[in-house]
């Protein structure tokens, strides 16, 4: 039987430290919740808008979710094989899927335009072919999309470093081709980091401002998302801006509270 280590306590300082660092974490989602207006909140959050708002938020997280499954799950294995590699092309590559994290959102945005605007490097083609996608409802989807793969892609190559691989190796020798081994094997085998990492993904979409404004703009039921709405409404509308930044919170709380331990170590019920 495994013997725990004793626990020690804080100390005075450092308790303090951590009670002001919760307290400045806590308390301004504690001042929304207390300020919201709960008898018109039903009637905000069931206006035209907002819900036009909602239904192009899930919409297009939805869409970016899926991007980020075909076209991050791949990503998340050549990283992970990246571990044989030399050490500069190992880092590029982690570097490179890194930088949308830290990346400021509106940074984002302004990359996308240069590369996909009318007069973007690869956006002037489509602009020649008579296909715009600056301020469109793609160009949300393009946004919310380079936002969140890496959460799908860290997620799923944490979930492989930490799978038996000895089974795809089983499968391989049975006959089985490369494509039935991922399908069949790889797939199921790392299933829970993938379902983790396209709730964050959906989560992170859902809640994307910056690079959505600057490339796609604010269009009422084209490119204004939820957040967005809610950036607007608070010039004009406070208690309409509150409620919408409430339902943005509780989705995000609502996904911490599924998820939990079971596919995100670092947060426990």
């Amino acid at each position: 039987m495994t013997r725990q280590a004793p626990r020690t306590r804080l100390s005075v300082p450092i308790a303090i430290a951590a009670g002001i660092a919760l307290a400045f974490l806590v308390l301004p989602l504690g001042a929304l919740a207390l300020r919201a207006p709960w008898p018109k909140l039903p009637g905000l959050l069931a206006s035209p808008p907002v819900l036009e708002a909602l239904g192009l938020s899930l919409l297009t997280g939805l869409i970016s979710t899926v991007l980020c499954l075909v076209f991050g799950i791949p990503l998340a294995m050549l990283l992970a094989q990246s571990a044989g590699w030399a050490v500069v092309p190992r880092r590029l590559l982690r570097t490179a899927i890194t930088v949308p994290l830290v990346l400021p959102p509106v940074v984002g945005g302004i990359a996308l335009l240069l590369l996909l605007g009318r007069r973007g490097i690869i956006g002037q083609f489509f602009a020649q072919a008579g296909l715009g996608i600056p301020y469109t409802t793609g160009a949300v989807v393009l946004a919310q999309t380079f936002v969140a793969m890496p959460f799908l892609v860290f997620a799923v190559e944490g979930a492989l470093g930490s799978a038996d691989r000895r089974t795809e190796a089983a499968a391989a020798t049975l006959g089985a081709n490369r494509w039935e081994v991922f399908r069949l094997v790889t797939v199921p085998l790392v299933a829970p980091g993938i379902a983790a990492g396209a709730v964050l993904c959906f989560t992170r979409a859902l809640g994307e401002f910056g690079a959505t404004i600057t490339f796609a703009g604010s269009l009422p039921g084209v490119t204004r998302t939820l957040p967005i709405a809610s950036y607007l409404a608070l010039q004009t509308d406070p208690e309409a801006a509150i409620a919408l930044a409430l339902l943005l919170l509780v989705v995000s709380v609502a996904v911490l509270l599924a998820l939990r331990d079971r596919w995100l170590p670092g947060v426990r019920s």
